[in-house]
C-alpha cells in the first residue's frame, strides 16, 4: 500500500480546525471527502499538527495510505480538483516510505503570527491578521521573548485542555520583525520548536503584545514563566493571525 506525503495550504476561517468532527467542517474532513471521490476508502489523513478553528497553514504536512499507485503530480491535481471550492490546496505530493509519519517523523515546526498595527480595520486581510491599535515597542517585546527561548516548563503558556504528557518544551527561536503595511505596519512573530503545547503560540504572542503596549515589563515575562500557572499568562490572542508555516524532517520529502 503506497504512502504519500502532502504539503498543504489552507485558510482556517471556514473550518472548526484541522481535526475531523461530527457535523462540523474541518480541513481533515475536506481532504478525506476529496479522497473518497477518487477511490474507495475509508481514508485517514494524518497531519503534522492539529490546528485550531480559525488557524491557517501555508506549510502543513500530512500523509495518506492509498490502495492504488498514483504519480505525485496526478494525485495533487486530482485532489485539488476535488477540493474546490474549499479553501484548501495541495501544494506538493511525494511518495514516501512506510516509516514516514507526518507527525512523529517531524523534527521541527515553525509558526508565524501576523499582527496588523493600525487604527483602520483590516479589509483585504480580514480574518488573516490580528489587528491592534496600540503602537508596540519591538525592542521591549524582543527582550521579553528572550526569557522564553530554551527548555522550560511552559505550564503558564498552555491551554487548560492541553493533552501533552509534559509541559516541558524547548523553544528554539522567537524572531520579531516588522514590514510596512498600508496605513500602518505588520509585526511578524516567528516561532520555531520541535513541538508546541496547545495554545502555546497564541499565549506567548498575547503576552508579548502586553509588553509591547507597555502594560507589562519585559522581566514580567520571566516571572510569568517561573510561576508555572496559567493564571499568570497574559491574554491569549485570537486565532486568525496564526499560521503553521512549515514542518521540518530529517530529509525533506518534497525536495
Amino acid at each position: 500500500m503506497p504512502r504519500y506525503a502532502l504539503l498543504i495550504e489552507y485558510d482556517g476561517g471556514p473550518f472548526s480546525g484541522w481535526q475531523r468532527q461530527i457535523e462540523l467542517s474541518s480541513v481533515q474532513g475536506a481532504l478525506e471527502a476529496a479522497l473518497g471521490r477518487l477511490g474507495p476508502g475509508p481514508h485517514t489523513v494524518a497531519a503534522a499538527g492539529r490546528t485550531d478553528a480559525g488557524v491557517h497553514a501555508t506549510g502543513q504536512v500530512a500523509h495518506i495510505d492509498l490502495t492504488r499507485n498514483w504519480s505525485p503530480f496526478r494525485l495533487s491535481e486530482a485532489l485539488n480538483a476535488q477540493l474546490r471550492p474549499d479553501p484548501v490546496a495541495v501544494l506538493a505530493v511525494a511518495e514516501v516510505g512506510e516509516d514516514f509519519h507526518a507527525r512523529f517523523s517531524a523534527i521541527e515546526r515553525r509558526y508565524l503570527f501576523r499582527v496588523l498595527e493600525r487604527r483602520a480595520p483590516p479589509a483585504v486581510e480580514r480574518g488573516r491578521v490580528w489587528q491592534v491599535k496600540s503602537v508596540l515597542d519591538l525592542d521591549a517585546m524582543r527582550a521579553g521573548a528572550a526569557h522564553l527561548v530554551g527548555t522550560h516548563d511552559f505550564s503558564t503558556f498552555r491551554s487548560a485542555h492541553c493533552q501533552a504528557a509534559s509541559p516541558v518544551k524547548t523553544l528554539d527561536e522567537i524572531a520579531i520583525d516588522e514590514v510596512a503595511a498600508p496605513g500602518g505596519r505588520e509585526i511578524r512573530f516567528s516561532l520555531r520548536a520541535r513541538s508546541f503545547l496547545h495554545n502555546q503560540v497564541r499565549s506567548i504572542v498575547g503576552t508579548l503584545e502586553r509588553v509591547g503596549a507597555g502594560a507589562w515589563a519585559p522581566d514580567d515575562v520571566a516571572r510569568a514563566l517561573a510561576a508555572r500557572d496559567r493564571a499568570a499568562c497574559g491574554p491569549v490572542c485570537p486565532p486568525q493571525g496564526l499560521y503553521l508555516a512549515s514542518v521540518g524532517y530529517p530529509a525533506n520529502p518534497f525536495a
